[in-house]
């Protein structure tokens, strides 16, 4: 469904019967975004007037500006995605009309979806719209002796925001939200707040045309002598955390934090100084020490629906000596697209995955371009021998001709001698260049049976909706190697967790209540990778009851749904 946009002049009449309330506040963009801890201040006596601003230029200020910043981040981090309050206080300490422009960092996988800015007893809430015509707009209010605000994205983890017409003594407080995933390694979770913008080296031979000088303008944050950085922008930081399971280990490498418990699976964690220079990020890191999995669950009620996520995190540790057999089939791509680097990563991810094979396992290997090969009729056992008949297999494929996936895909998901006592699992090694993504999920969903489908994209592009969507379908996870020295480090934690499954043959219902959940077909639970489900309803009642096999043995937990505790974060994800 498309919505009709309204015409230019209809936008800018718009716009300027707002301005006629005194304030406007526009968003330029809503990609991954930011504010900065430099001011510059445009100094005049006009509020209508542009003038120099303090700390544009080269070289390092020793002189405080005239505009100050104070900034405060409320974090409230549920299940594996972090919701983030940011707000900036302007103060203007002199006695003229200033502007104020600040560059601030964000996490490049985060979005901004809200800005408000507050002038007095006003709250002006943000319009999103295009970056030209939020500009000109901005400027017209500016002219115009108005108070607006301007946040535009400068690269996808860098965003500038412009303040204008600050009176003298008085201050105004941008607020921006924004929402990003936690960053798991492991059992261990972590969330980073970028609070540096630092000093970018800008090539000379970029500088030689007007766009490159502009550009290399808006990236370019001016610096703060020592003296001034710990006054110049104080930041506070407060974390909610609750990740759906007790943490434990809750650290931050570059703060000293105060940590209160605030219920069982929560705390609240401080900077233990209150406030600090923004000179450096803040990362905090926690894991999770259970033996069981653990299931937390969350709501969020808006527009007449309600909103649920539950995260499910699998055990911190699985006992490797009572980890099943393998069935294992390598899919390697060697069609003409993966000419050059990508056909080097992708042989030496599989070589490097052969050598992990045990003797209690099974393999097979198969490559395909325009046409197919099957190393063995069927999976062979995992033998010294085989394994080295299929290293040498691996090590002399040559990149050449088309991209027919289907019949490797086909082939792979053969399950000639199905059992409960094996975990069997199929491994594509590609950059997924091809266009028929609909026949390879349809050929998945109708054919994996009991297999699971990991996709490994190889090279620096690939493409990502096929690899995640088939690895969906499939019930596995995705992996990206962008080049060969990614191989051993991202090959061997894949392929760590591939040998461990915590929890299979996962199911979910709801007992007592309708709910739509998704997704609907549930992955095998790796320790390190929790898996998060989403639901809507028109009420939410009931239970929700997650069952599976550990080790072979059945195991079931349950959660009421009343008891999901709120979140800001559960609605915007289902969307």
């Amino acid at each position: 469904m498309h919505m009709p946009i309204p015409s230019r002049q209809v936008r800018r009449a718009q716009a300027r019967q707002r301005l006629k309330i005194g304030a406007v506040t526009l968003l330029a963009v809503v990609l991954g975004a930011a504010l900065s801890g430099h001011a510059r201040a445009a100094e005049s006596g006009d509020p209508a007037a542009g003038g120099a601003l303090l700390l544009r230029g080269k070289g390092v200020a020793t002189e405080m500006p005239a505009v100050r910043l104070g900034t405060d981040m409320d974090v409230t981090v549920t299940g594996t995605v972090m919701r983030v309050r940011v707000t900036q206080a302007f103060r203007n300490t002199s006695g003229k009309w200033m502007e104020a422009s600040y560059l601030y960092p964000l996490p490049d996988d985060g979005a901004v979806d809200t800005m408000n800015m507050v002038v007095g007893q006003r709250v002006i809430v943000g319009d999103i719209t295009r970056r030209i015509e939020a500009r000109e707009i901005y400027e017209e209010a500016k002219a115009q002796g108005q108070k607006a605000g301007l946040v535009e994205s400068e690269r996808a983890n860098l965003f500038r925001t412009n303040v204008a017409n600050v009176g003298p003594g008085e201050t105004v407080v941008i607020s921006i939200e924004y929402q990003a995933p936690v960053r798991q390694l492991g059992g261990e979770y972590a969330m980073r707040l970028p609070l540096v913008v630092g000093p970018r080296y800008v090539p000379p031979h970029s500088l030689t045309s007007a766009a490159g000088l502009a550009d290399a303008g808006d990236v370019t944050a001016p610096l703060a002598g020592p003296e001034l950085g710990r006054s110049l922008n104080p930041v506070s930081i407060t974390v909610h955390l609750a990740p759906g399971f007790a943490p434990e280990g809750i650290v931050s490498p570059y703060h000293r934090i105060d940590i209160d418990k605030a219920g069982r699976d929560e705390r609240i964690v401080t900077l233990a100084k209150g406030e600090v220079p923004a000179d450096r990020d803040f990362e905090l890191r926690w894991r999770s020490a259970s033996r069981m999995p653990s299931l937390g669950l969350f709501r969020q009620d808006l527009g007449g629906e309600s909103y649920v996520m539950a995260a499910i995190t699998p055990q911190a540790s699985v006992e490797e000596t009572r980890v099943a057999p393998r069935e294992m089939v390598f899919v390697i791509d060697n069609s003409g697209s993966m000419t050059g680097e990508s056909m080097a990563a992708a042989k030496k991810s599989l070589v490097h995955a052969l050598g992990t094979l045990r003797e209690q396992d099974s393999f097979n290997v198969i490559r395909f371009d325009d046409t197919m090969t099957q190393l063995f009729e069927h999976a062979t056992q995992a033998t010294s021998e085989q394994v080295t008949l299929a290293r040498t297999f691996a090590e002399g494929l040559e990149a050449a001709g088309g991209t027919e996936m289907l019949p490797a895909l086909k082939a792979a998901l053969v399950d000639a001698t199905p059992s409960a006592a094996t975990v069997r699992q199929v491994v594509f090694l590609t950059d997924g260049d091809l266009s028929n993504e609909k026949e390879m999920m349809a050929e998945i969903l109708a054919h994996a049976g009991r297999s699971r489908v990991f996709m490994v994209g190889i090279g620096s592009a690939p493409n990502n909706y096929l690899m995640r969507r088939m690895a969906e379908a499939g019930r596995g996870t995705y992996t990206n190697i962008g080049d060969g020295s990614e191989v051993m480090p991202k090959m061997t934690a894949m392929l760590d967790r591939l040998k461990s499954p915590a929890v299979q043959d996962l199911s979910v219902r709801v007992e007592g209540g309708a709910l739509e959940l998704t997704p609907k077909n549930l992955p095998d639970l790796y320790s390190g990778e929790p898996l998060v489900l989403l639901g809507r309803g028109k009420t939410v009642s009931g239970k929700l009851v997650v069952s599976g096999t550990i080790q072979g043995k059945a195991w079931s937990t349950s959660v009421d749904l009343d008891a999901a505790k709120d979140s800001p974060a559960v609605a915007r994800l289902w969307a």
